[in-house]
C-alpha cells in the first residue's frame, strides 16, 4: 500500500498482526494504536498490558510460549512478594518490572503516556509509530453475575469465569484520542484502517468508545475503508474469552456475529479458511470478503497475513 495504514490493536492476536504489518510496511507509513482500557495501577505501578505486549512482540522480546510478558523472564520479585504476604494474583516478571517502574516515574513527573510510549519505541528500536489510544484514563468495566468487576479482576484474578452481562468503558465519554491517533485519522494520505484480530469488546471497543473516534467511523462522508481480521476461527477464539463473551452478550460465536456487532463500521472482512461457508452471507450484507489462512504460528505467517490484509484493503470499497 502506497498510502498510510492505521492498525488498531490489543492482546496477543492484535500484537501478532501488528508485528506482521511492521515487517512488511515502510516504517513511516504504519501507525499502531493500542487499547489502554485494561491499564491499571498495581502495587503502586502503572501497568499497560496491551501496550507492553505490542512492544515486546515487535521488538522480539515476547515470551511466545506464555503469549505475554518477556522471554527469559525470572520471578524472584513475585516469589519474595508472595513470601511477604503481598498480592500475587497478577504476575510481574523481574525484567518486566523495569518497564513499569520507568513508566510510573514518567507519569508521576507529569509526562504523558503518549510521550513515554514514543520514547520507548525509539529505545527498543521500533521504527513504526506505536501510540496509546488516549492519554486520559479509560477503564473497561465488566458487569457479571458477581457484580461489576475491574477488567484485570475479571480477566486475570477470576480467569474470565463469571458470565458477562454487559461491558462499559468508564471515562471514555470524556477522553480525548492521543495526538498520534488524531493525526492518523486526519491524515489525507490514510489508505485504510485495520482492526487487528483482537477481542472486539475488550481490545477494540475501548478505542471506538472515544467520541472523536466513533464520530470518524460513523461519519457519512467517510471514504477510508475499515478492514477487520476476524479473531474467531471455526467458531472459537484462538486465545482469550472472545467467543465466550460473544455468546453471553447474545451474539453468535462466528464471523457473522462479529459482523452483527461491528455493523457498518467495517467494510471488509478477512476470515479464515475454516469460515469460508460464511463468506456469501457477509457479501449479502454488503461486505467485501477475503478468505485466507489467518492463524499466525510463525513470523512468516504474520508477514503473509499482513500482506494479504494490505492487498485486500486496497480493493475494499467504503459502504455507501
Amino acid at each position: 500500500m502506497n498510502r498510510r495504514l492505521l492498525a488498531l490493536a490489543g492482546g496477543v492476536g492484535g500484537a501478532r498482526l501488528a508485528h506482521g504489518l511492521s515487517s512488511v510496511c515502510v516504517p513511516d507509513q504504519l501507525s499502531i494504536v493500542v487499547n489502554t482500557g485494561d491499564d491499571f495501577e498495581h502495587l503502586g505501578l502503572s501497568i499497560c498490558p496491551d501496550l507492553d505486549t505490542v512492544f515486546y512482540t515487535l521488538s522480539g522480546l515476547a515470551d511466545r510460549a506464555r503469549g505475554w510478558g518477556r522471554a527469559e523472564e525470572s520471578w524472584h520479585f513475585m516469589d519474595t512478594l508472595r513470601s511477604l504476604g503481598g498480592e500475587d494474583w497478577f504476575n510481574l516478571g523481574d525484567r518486566d518490572l523495569a518497564l513499569h517502574v520507568l513508566r510510573s516515574v514518567h507519569l508521576r513527573a507529569g509526562g504523558t503516556l503518549e510521550q513515554f510510549t514514543a520514547r520507548l519505541g525509539e529505545r527498543m528500536g521500533i521504527d513504526c509509530i506505536i501510540a496509546p489510544m488516549s492519554n486520559d484514563r479509560v477503564s473497561t468495566r465488566i458487569h457479571t453475575d458477581q457484580g461489576e468487576l475491574a477488567f484485570q479482576d475479571y480477566f486475570v484474578r477470576l480467569r474470565c469465569e463469571p458470565p458477562v452481562r454487559a461491558i462499559d468503558y468508564a471515562g471514555a465519554d470524556r477522553a480525548q484520542p492521543s495526538d498520534r491517533l488524531i493525526a492518523a485519522l486526519a491524515d489525507p494520505t490514510l489508505g485504510a484502517v485495520v482492526l487487528c484480530p483482537s477481542n472486539p469488546w475488550l481490545s477494540i471497543a475501548p478505542i471506538l468508545a472515544l467520541p472523536a473516534v466513533a464520530a470518524w467511523f460513523d461519519a457519512p462522508q467517510r471514504r477510508v475503508p475499515v478492514v477487520a481480521v476476524s479473531p474467531i476461527v471455526g467458531g472459537a477464539a484462538l486465545k482469550g474469552p472472545a467467543a465466550k463473551i460473544m455468546v453471553e452478550l447474545g451474539f453468535a460465536a462466528s464471523v457473522l456475529g462479529l459482523s452483527d456487532y461491528y455493523g457498518a463500521r467495517v467494510d471488509g472482512w478477512v476470515i479464515d479458511e475454516l469460515d469460508r461457508q460464511h463468506a456469501a452471507a457477509l457479501r449479502d450484507r454488503g461486505k467485501s470478503v477475503m478468505v485466507s489462512q489467518t492463524v499466525m504460528r510463525t513470523d512468516e505467517d504474520r508477514a503473509d497475513l499482513a500482506r494479504t490484509v494490505i492487498d485486500f484493503a486496497e480493493r475494499v470499497q467504503v459502504r455507501s
